[in-house]
């Protein structure tokens, strides 16, 4: 289990392994998930391309805090390896305790930021992550950790054409 210093654990083994129980775990997970990307793309229809990471996630807090969702932000996480504090890393946003979301203002994703998700979802025990890239165009990628039990792929990617503002 990974401590937040905001004073919360992050759940592990959160999602049951019965079948009913489960596709309701599945379609919460969902539900938020769109939620969340819902608010990206309105957050970048907004703003458009060129700002700093900080003012895509604020406005995106914002967005999704209107819709009723629950966010924390730059939530500093401890990386424990057998009861011992090995690192430290702040999340950019923790959604209703079991989405973490990592964003980017960069051109374009590239692998290590896929890698980064992949271990800040192993080091934390959360069932998914999305990766949402203010860039010329919105990018989202999620991924699915260890604790999300799914028959379906768990890692898809999302592109929508360029919301970059007409430059006239």
């Amino acid at each position: 289990m990974v401590m937040s210093d905001v004073g919360w654990a992050m759940p592990t083994g959160i999602l049951a392994t019965d079948g009913a129980q489960m596709n309701t775990d599945e379609e919460r997970l969902n539900g938020i998930t769109e939620r969340i990307i819902g608010c990206a793309f309105r957050v970048a229809s907004n703003l458009g391309c060129g700002f700093l990471e900080k003012c895509y996630e604020n406005a995106l807090a914002y967005e999704l805090r209107k819709i009723g969702l629950r966010v924390e932000q730059q939530v500093p996480l401890k990386v424990r390896y057998e009861d011992v504090v090995v690192g430290e890393y702040v999340a950019d946003m923790v959604v209703e305790g079991v989405i973490l979301v990592e964003l980017k203002a960069i051109e374009s994703l590239q692998t290590i930021h896929a890698a980064q998700c992949i271990n800040y979802l192993a080091a934390t025990g959360l069932p998914l992550c999305l990766l949402i890239n203010f860039g010329k165009r919105v990018q989202v990628k999620r991924f699915a950790g260890p604790g999300y039990q799914n028959t379906q792929s768990p890692s898809v990617s999302i592109c929508a054409p360029s919301v970059a503002k007409n430059e006239s």
